[in-house]
This record gives C-alpha cells, sequence and structure tokens, in this order.
C-alpha cells in the first residue's frame, strides 16, 4: 500500500470506528485544561487537533501502577504464599495521534526494559501488540527541543504509519507491514496527489525551523566523565530545585519504579509503581545508607544520566526526545536546555 489519503470527515468517526471494532485504541482526549492519552469509549472522543499531552503515552506500555502477582495467607490454603501473575491485557492495540518525540522515546526505553540478558516481559508483550499511528507535528511547543535530540516534528522512528494534517484531511505514510495491515481495515481513502506531496515537504521544514537551536548532545558525549561530574554547576542547577520529581513523572524515557507489597487480612498483592531519582528514599539501602543523600547529588543524577551516561553506555544520542514537558512542568523553572549548554560548554570544567 502506497501512501493515501483521507478525508477528515472519513477519518473521525469512520476510520477510527473501524480500528475500535478490531484493536482497543489508546488516543488523544481532552480532560479538563490538558490531553491525555485513553483508552477510546467511542471515535468522538479523540481530539487530534491537540498540540501535545501533559504526559506522555508511556503508561500504555508502563502503567503507572501495576499489579504484578497476587497471593494467599490463608492458613487452610495450600498454595498459600505461592505468587501468582495477575492477569493483564496483551490484546492487539493501536496508540493513535502520538507525536514522533513520544514514539522515539518508546525506542529508548526498550533499551532498559529489552536487552540481551533481561527482557521485561510485560513491556515487551505491550510493546508486540501494539501499532504506532503517530501525528506530526505543525505546531511544536515554544518548550520543544527535538531537532537537537535526533528527532523531528515529522521524524517516523518507531512508527508504523505517520499522519499528516493536510487542513481538510489527513495523508497516512505507511512505514511497515504491520501499518499496512491496520489501514487495510480502514476504507474511503484516495492516492495522494502531487500537489499535496509538494506541500508536505513545505510544512515539514517549515516546523522544523520553528524550533529554535538549543544544545548539541554530541558535545557532551565527548566531554570526560569525572569532569561532568565535578563540575561547579551542579551547585548552580541544584540551588532552586525542590525535589518533586515532576519532571521525572512527565518525562517519557524515565523507566524508574519501585516494588511494594499490599496485604489487607488474607490476601496481597504485588505492586509495581513509579518512582522518582529525584526522592531522597529512592536510593536508600536496607542498611540505613543512602549514596545520595544530597540534593545536589540527585539533581546531578538526572542530568548526567539523560544526557551523559546513556551516550557512553549506548554509544547513542541522549535519553531525551527534546519534548520539553519537564520545561513547562518544573514549578521552580529549572531547564534542561540550559544545563545541556552549561554541560556541552568547555567552560563548564572542574575548579582548579
Amino acid at each position: 500500500m502506497s501512501d493515501i489519503y483521507i478525508e477528515k470527515g472519513n477519518f473521525i468517526p469512520g476510520v477510527i470506528e473501524r480500528l475500535m471494532g478490531r484493536y482497543r485504541v489508546h488516543g488523544p482526549v481532552k480532560n479538563g485544561r490538558f490531553h491525555e492519552f485513553s483508552l477510546l469509549k467511542n471515535a468522538a472522543e479523540a481530539d487530534l487537533g491537540f498540540q501535545n499531552t501533559r504526559l506522555s503515552p508511556k503508561e500504555i506500555f508502563h502503567p503507572q501502577a501495576e499489579r504484578m502477582f497476587e497471593f494467599s495467607l490463608a492458613k487452610d490454603d495450600p498454595q498459600a504464599g505461592i505468587l501468582k501473575e495477575a492477569d493483564k491485557d496483551f490484546s492487539p492495540r493501536v496508540v493513535l495521534g502520538i507525536r514522533p518525540c513520544d514514539a522515539k522515546a518508546f525506542q529508548l526505553d526498550d533499551a532498559n526494559f529489552i536487552t540481551e540478558t533481561i527482557k521485561d516481559p510485560w513491556w515487551a508483550r505491550r510493546r508486540e501488540a501494539a501499532t504506532m499511528i503517530g501525528l506530526a507535528c505543525d505546531s511544536p511547543c515554544p518548550t520543544c527541543f527535538c531537532t537537537s535530540m535526533g528527532s523531528g516534528p515529522y521524524d517516523t522512528a518507531g512508527l508504523d504509519v505517520l499522519l499528516v494534517d493536510t487542513g481538510d484531511g489527513y495523508v497516512a505514510e505507511v512505514l511497515s507491514e504491520r501499518g499496512e495491515n491496520t489501514l487495510l481495515v480502514t476504507s474511503g481513502w484516495s492516492s495522494v496527489s502531487s500537489s499535496v506531496r509538494a506541500s508536505l515537504a513545505d510544512k515539514k521544514k517549515a516546523a522544523e525551523r520553528s524550533i529554535a537551536g538549543t544544545f548539541d548532545p554530541a558535545a557532551i558525549a565527548k566531554r570526560e566523565m569525572l569532569e561532568l561530574y565535578n563540575s561547579p554547576i551542579w551547585e548552580e542547577v541544584q540551588f532552586a530545585c525542590i525535589n518533586c520529581g515532576t519532571c521525572t513523572f512527565v518525562c517519557p524515557t524515565c523507566w524508574c519504579f519501585d516494588i511494594q507489597e499490599e496485604v489487607y487480612e488474607d490476601k496481597g498483592e504485588r505492586l509495581r509503581m513509579w518512582d522518582s531519582c529525584m526522592f531522597p528514599l529512592f536510593t536508600l539501602h536496607g542498611s540505613g545508607h543512602n549514596p545520595r543523600n544530597q540534593k545536589t547529588q540527585r539533581v546531578r543524577q538526572r542530568f548526567m544520566h539523560k544526557l551523559k551516561y546513556y551516550q557512553d553506555k549506548y554509544n547513542s544520542g541522549p535519553a531525551c526526545v527534546g519534548c520539553g514537558r519537564c520545561v513547562q512542568a518544573c514549578p521552580v523553572n529549572i531547564d534542561i536546555r540550559q544545563v545541556g549548554r552549561q554541560m556541552a560548554s568547555p567552560d563548564c570544567a572542574c575548579p582548579a
């Protein structure tokens, strides 16, 4: 299947309804002042006119709180104390309208959840069951800096289909066999005219030009690790931080979690919940020792992991896609772009 054109009147609700007939469809839904990715109950809920969601769709694959196992403590139960996997849904699903930055974030997250030696089965099965239908970003937020992170408003990395809004409809760029098979259930589409193709190239350039330059992560990769680690900039950066963890919760490439057990009467369950490296308890050992008991150490860890450690470990770009959510959400206006410029600058050095 070549690229196709779908009029908006056919897309909502027609195309979405047909997708919902075969898949669980997650899409952007307006909830109060903000948009969020939710499981669609009806096609009319989908709002593809959004700029970006407050939270990334990370929760689709890595739920904020998830029941891992359940167990019984009943004295008369012969299986008491034996963990049993809690029921989970791995049915085929479509993530509709995901921005290119968030789709690329999932690829970065894969480096943590799917490795040569360790494979998180729940993350992997959800990823394998999902078709990613992206939506190109024609109006990036002022806080966006995806082009500096190796992505872009029309980036196709991690997507099966990329939708481009033409005003009256959508051009669907088919990027994989899975994407083609998903679109085969739809109808009401036509071929893309040459004039529309020409306009798409102009739209892409305009969107990329609207994003101001920020910093060069490659320059950070070239810096000596200990030089950055011992730099005096961290005292300056941490001064305003209140360790609220907001930056990590809105970030699509933060994957830290905690595991706890909850017991009520003779039943219990083991839960996995999002956690944050910005919290003092995150690194507290059972012995009482805490290797990052100071705020400066925690702030340094966040930025060094995103912009330095990940690059050095995987010989790739940073663990950041430039979505700008942390810049928008930080209550004390700490800006990762400014920190990145400081880290990349040769003037950022250890005191003599």
